[in-house]
């Protein structure tokens, strides 16, 4: 059987970290804290540094303009998921390699997708409690589950929404599918978020998203490895 590989992020030994996940293949982190940095701020000279050969590569004052405009966009809807919590965001990239009537898996190109992490404050109640209601009342969601991880209860739920025409954002359906964790202390809930406009392949993100709340972890998965070494520095397969 081949033992899973991690990459950690620095952000695994964080002082304030309050729970632990793991991406699976084809998600690249945004970088929101650059993006979004001060002006004069050492993130804001990262940022500058980066989009000069970008903006020099343009073919002319009207397409670094118009580069601009949509970056300005972007740092505009990113500014927005942090205001309401989000506090990690990746964009998904995956090859679509399954056949639909009248298309080959070859020709069937390439399947991107949005992954948030964010955080709400909840009236004080049992992690049960609090699963279940994540979803009470919310009409506009289906195939709701209640399960059980190993991080504890939860619920998934999905929905598929279009931006109102006056928006100026694409009409195109988004499906959007969440998982609902409590966290052990009744009081904060995590809601991790996938969405996508493959809609077809409801399937397929809704499976991936079990698999990343399967991972995620109240407790510092690092000290379980730690204790899993001998004194001698020779590490130790956990017990089944």
């Amino acid at each position: 059987m081949n033992t899973p590989r991690f990459v950690l992020d620095g952000s695994v030994n964080a002082p304030d970290a309050h729970f632990w996940f793991a991406e699976p293949a084809g998600f690249t982190p945004i970088p929101v804290d650059t993006l979004l940095a001060r002006p004069g701020s050492s993130g804001a000279e990262v940022l500058r540094t980066a989009l000069e050969p970008l903006l020099a590569s343009a073919p002319n004052d009207i397409a670094r303009q118009r580069f601009l405009g949509q970056f300005a966009l972007i740092q505009q809807l990113l500014a927005a998921l942090v205001e309401a919590t989000t506090v990690h965001c990746a964009i998904g990239l995956h090859r679509d390699d399954i056949s639909t009537p009248g298309e080959s898996a070859t020709s069937a190109g390439l399947l991107f997708s949005l992954f948030t992490v964010s955080w709400r404050d909840i009236a004080p109640a049992a992690p049960a409690v609090t699963a279940a209601r994540a979803v009470a009342g919310r009409e506009d969601h289906t195939h709701i589950e209640y399960v059980e991880l190993p991080c504890g209860p939860a619920t998934f739920s999905e929905t598929v929404r279009t931006a109102n025409a006056d928006s100026g954002l694409p009409q195109n359906p988004v499906l959007q599918i969440f998982a609902h964790l409590p966290h052990p202390d009744g009081k904060r809930l995590v809601v991790l978020a996938l969405g996508t406009t493959a809609v077809s392949r409801r399937a397929e993100y809704r499976s991936l998203l079990h698999q990343i709340a399967d991972n995620v972890s109240f407790e510092d998965p690092l000290v379980e490895l730690d204790a899993l070494t001998d004194s001698d520095g020779h590490s130790r397969p956990p017990r089944g």
